[in-house]
């Protein structure tokens, strides 16, 4: 299994609406993608003080590498992904993204 995990700044004064909307998109790709098991999002709270900014997280979960990569492809993750980007402090510079193996 392949956790795709995202940790999104958000531009100061983005309008909740906005984000919600944006992690409705992503979720809703859930049902266009077999591979696609979980979809979690939030704001950060972690109380650490090392969130270096990300107000927000995201991951999913795919069955493999293959179905990640069907869903990297789906044009409706591109229009979902290019939203999201333009709602982030700094375009691509306030988005930090990893995958990882997990058993």
């Amino acid at each position: 299994m392949i956790r795709h995990v995202v940790l999104v700044r958000f531009r100061e004064g983005l309008a909740q609406g906005e984000v919600s909307a944006i992690f409705g998109d992503l979720s809703d790709l859930r049902g266009r993608l077999p591979g696609m098991r979980t979809f979690a999002h939030g704001p950060n709270v972690s109380p650490e003080g090392l969130s270096h900014g990300h107000t927000h997280a995201f991951t999913v979960d795919f069955d493999d590498a293959a179905a990640r990569d069907a869903y990297l492809a789906l044009p409706e993750h591109e229009a979902a992904g290019a939203r999201l980007v333009r709602a982030a402090e700094g375009g691509l510079a306030g988005l930090t993204v990893l995958d990882f193996a997990i058993s």
